[in-house]
């Protein structure tokens, strides 16, 4: 057979897909030198690689580096990657990329294309809170125990709460209730961000420093909740999705910590009143439980009616779509809000007020109770856990339970719709185990 035909065929066979070059001093060195069959072959295969940029059918294999620990490579193939067998201690990880490459088997696929954010449609009444920049040094810092690592979260935070402002609805839109789903729905990925932060801090940050930054931030929120000092006139309804906005963040701050298994910080939101500057002018007291995050929406349930929906609750609805592509899935929400429900009539029986566990409506779909109470079948698991509850015994917790069962009008319940305390407990089998 002619040789150069031979060697052609690498190029010119449609049923040849990949072409390996098996790379050390002498293959290069004739390369290069453009001598005997390689240099031909050289030719052939260079002009293939310089016309298709692109393409992937050829790869170097390096066998041998020289003195300095360069590779071995033909000159004009090395601004490409190569796969690296030079070396013992990397051989098996990178034949195993030979083999992926041989069989089109990548270790990382390329993922498909996700739905365009909504704050990039740039429609009417579209808003951008300039947070971005701060989220990735407040996040960068965390993972990598920078000492500024808290004070870089403090300023996300602050300019988070201080943004927010951007979000309040003027004029008079009709219908209001579309605009109170409309600034709900723009203000989607930045409660992701602030999510992201949650997460990190709870992964990588978990101090007395993190717990206080969280429950700062959280006072700075509390203002939008109500009628600015300067505003005298104004509808209950002027504030609604600021109200969805902040009890969604509260939950999913509090849904966080518990995912990751930081109980104490988790209890220090929870246990910890939060300041509102102004609030005795009301004649109302300084200092409020966490309580104040959760405020009713009347616009939401204005919307059910008018759009004739016939949902149990919009509310709950909204958060359990929400609730997709993020670093924390839906149920530890429900086990959060859960928790959030309990606590008050636990730890503060003077207190007269309760927590709305909106996202239960959906707790029928799953089985069992949450994991916390799960795991909580250890007797030294349910010690750590407890002070999420703000209990000292299981005792306590019976005795809740005794006055649902002689009052079940104490259970929050959606038309015929309700769940059982005790199963999402797992009761029985607290803290049987060692």
């Amino acid at each position: 057979h002619d040789a150069n035909a031979f060697m052609e065929k690498m190029v010119t066979d449609p049923e040849i897909k990949k072409v390996i070059l098996i790379c050390d001093k002498a293959y290069v060195d004739k390369t290069d030198g453009r001598s005997g069959g390689v240099g031909t072959e050289a030719q052939i295969i260079s002009s293939e690689i310089y016309k298709k940029q692109g393409q992937d059918k050829f790869v170097a294999i390096v066998r041998e580096r020289d003195e300095d620990g360069r590779a071995y490579l033909p000159a004009y193939y090395r601004s490409r990657i190569y796969i690296d067998l030079s070396d013992q201690s990397t051989y098996a990880k990178n034949f195993e990329q030979l083999l992926r490459w041989i069989f089109d088997q990548p270790l990382y696929k390329k993922p498909e294309l996700g739905d365009k954010p909504a704050f990039l449609s740039q429609e009417e009444g579209a808003v951008a809170l300039a947070t971005s920049f701060r989220l990735k040094r407040a996040v960068d810092a965390i993972r990598n125990n920078r000492d500024h690592a808290i004070p870089a979260a403090k300023e996300y935070f602050t300019l988070l709460a201080k943004e927010l402002e951007k979000l309040r609805i003027e004029g008079d839109p009709d219908p209001f209730d579309d605009a109170v789903v409309k600034s709900i729905e723009l203000f989607l990925p930045y409660r992701n961000e602030a999510i992201e932060l949650f997460l990190n801090l709870a992964l990588y940050r978990d101090t007395l420093d993190t717990r206080i930054a969280l429950h700062r931030f959280f006072e700075q929120l509390i203002p939008y909740l109500d009628r600015p000092q300067h505003v005298t006139r104004c509808s209950e309804w002027d504030f609604d999705n600021f109200r969805f906005i902040i009890h969604e963040l509260f939950l999913y701050a509090v849904a966080c910590l518990i995912r990751h298994e930081r109980f104490e910080s988790a209890a220090y939101l929870m246990s910890n009143d939060y300041y509102v500057p102004g609030h005795s002018q009301y004649g109302s007291n300084v200092m409020v439980p966490f309580g104040v995050f959760r405020r009713d929406m009347q616009s939401l349930k204005h919307h059910n009616q008018r759009l004739k929906l016939r949902r149990l609750s919009l509310r709950a609805d909204f958060l359990e779509q929400r609730c997709r592509g993020l670093g924390i899935e839906f149920r530890p929400l429900m086990q959060a809000d859960f928790i959030l429900f309990l606590r008050p009539l636990l730890g503060r029986p003077e207190e007269q007020w309760h927590w709305w566990p909106e996202t239960l409506l959906y707790v029928h779909r799953h089985s069992g109770p949450f994991e916390v109470f799960a795991r909580s079948r250890s007797s030294s698991y349910f010690k750590r856990a407890k002070v999420l509850l703000g209990i000292d015994t299981k005792d306590q917790l019976q005795a809740l339970l005794d006055a649902f069962a002689a009052d079940r009008r104490l259970l929050p319940s959606w038309e015929f719709e309700s769940f059982s305390p005790a199963h999402l407990l797992g009761f029985n089998e607290i803290a049987t185990k060692p």
